[in-house]
């Protein structure tokens, strides 16, 4: 079984008829340089100039996905005709304009957008082929209390996983106050994804120091992921919640084999400054917590593979961004030289466990 454990659907915001009931004109339009872009809150989306620039709009999808980007039924059914072409059997869902969600001002109005956007995704948009389209949930994360609250009821609703960014405002993923969420998540038996997106208004570590989108979109990714891992394993939420299983998405995996042996290092050799009972990161990912998702052109699994094992990693089209290897994905995998037990994990088992598929 082949597994996309990220792929996207562009929001159609027009059929949350009932929010918009709720919060009459809550969506809007405004000219971000020179573009149309997406108005909540008075905040642009994406923002498409200045520090931390998003992805330019006009150039976000891949030409060869847009006709099965949407979440209509038609759109649906050219996705479904694509992952047959591709040779996926099930494909996990995110999606891109509710990724900005808890940056919002209003928890109130946050999870009333959770609640439209995950009641779309997952009785609508993974209701047409529910045994090939997965929905991951996105949640208020900026009121912890509310944002449990979206997560049990997303799980009824079928999600299998939560998305959350990689700060949350001025918090790291390990303050206290954020872990009765984790201890929710590991309870529910549901993934934990860390999924950032450039110009969605949400805090950067390193990509705002860049307004060439370029320079924003080589840095953004990896940056935010080596933050929020370090939080999550040596901040010990991680160690604290064991059943809790998280995947670090859309930057690949030739930082993680550096990056988990400087964690190794300062573990082994910092240990008076780090909670106690702090486990060594690398033991946290044999053990089956941490994910990682590759990409097709991805160069760097043979070094993955030699440094930290098979067991970690997940394959991810990206369908249908700009940066999406649509078509020929899977097969580039395949051609990668991996060994055939390695090659079956990476393409889906790994994901299969990660989503509790």
């Amino acid at each position: 079984m082949v597994v996309d454990a990220d792929a996207h659907v562009n929001e159609d915001p027009l059929a949350w008829t009932d929010l918009a009931a709720r919060h009459p004109g809550w969506l809007g339009a405004g000219r971000s340089a020179g573009r149309w872009v997406a108005e909540i809150e008075g905040k642009l989306y994406p923002r498409q100039d200045g520090p931390g620039c998003g992805v330019p709009i006009d150039a976000s999808t891949n030409p060869r996905c847009a006709a099965g980007a949407g979440g209509d039924e038609r759109g649906l059914d050219v996705r479904l005709a694509d992952m047959d072409a591709e040779g996926i059997d099930v494909q996990v869902l995110y999606g891109g304009l509710v990724i900005g969600v808890t940056g919002y001002d209003d928890a109130g109005f946050a999870l009333d957008v959770c609640e439209a956007y995950d009641d779309w995704l997952l009785s609508k948009v993974c209701a047409h082929a529910p045994a090939r389209l997965k929905g991951v949930a996105v949640v208020p994360l900026q009121d912890v209390d509310r944002a449990i609250g979206e997560a049990v009821r997303a799980k009824d609703l079928g999600a299998v996983g939560v998305t959350i960014p990689p700060l949350v405002g001025s918090r790291n993923l390990d303050d206290a106050a954020l872990l009765p969420f984790f201890e929710a998540c590991a309870g529910l038996d549901l993934a934990v994804a860390v999924h950032s997106a450039p110009g969605m208004n949400l805090p950067m570590p390193g990509a705002d120091r860049f307004t060439n989108y370029a320079q924003v979109h080589a840095v953004s990714f990896p940056v935010d992921q080596m933050v929020a891992l370090t939080a999550l394993t040596l901040g010990g939420v991680l160690d604290r919640f064991p059943a809790l299983r998280v995947a670090f998405l859309e930057s690949g995996v030739g930082w993680v084999p550096y990056f988990v042996h400087r964690l190794h290092e300062h573990h082994e050799k910092l240990p008076h400054l780090l909670p106690a009972g702090a486990a060594d990161p690398r033991a946290i990912l044999e053990r089956g917590q941490c994910y990682f998702s590759f990409e097709a052109e991805e160069s760097l699994l043979g070094v993955y593979i030699e440094h930290l094992g098979d067991d970690s990693l997940v394959y991810a089209s990206d369908y249908p961004h700009w940066d999406s290897d649509f078509p020929g994905t899977v097969e580039q995998v395949r051609a990668a030289g991996l060994p055939d037990s390695s090659l079956a994990k990476a393409l889906g088992d790994n994901a299969r466990r990660l989503y509790a598929l």
